[in-house]
């Protein structure tokens, strides 16, 4: 079990700010799990980057698994 390990999964992401300054990520699954994930500004602008860096390497064909 990985981060490429497929799951039959759906889930809902909503990211804002809260009232208390931090930035949430709210998962919800349709099966009823809610993850609420709270983040100082900063490291979620760390996120972010690491966010954006994935993107641009898969975009690029990075993240495929090699076949032999």
């Amino acid at each position: 079990m990985g981060i490429d390990t497929e799951r039959d999964i759906e889930a809902n992401l909503q990211i804002g700010p809260t009232d208390k300054g931090m930035v949430r990520l709210f998962i919800t699954t349709d099966g009823g799990l809610e993850i609420p994930m709270d983040f100082e500004p900063d490291e979620a602008l760390e996120i972010a980057e690491e966010i954006r860096a994935a993107a641009e390497t898969a975009r690029s064909g990075g993240g495929r698994k090699k076949r032999r």
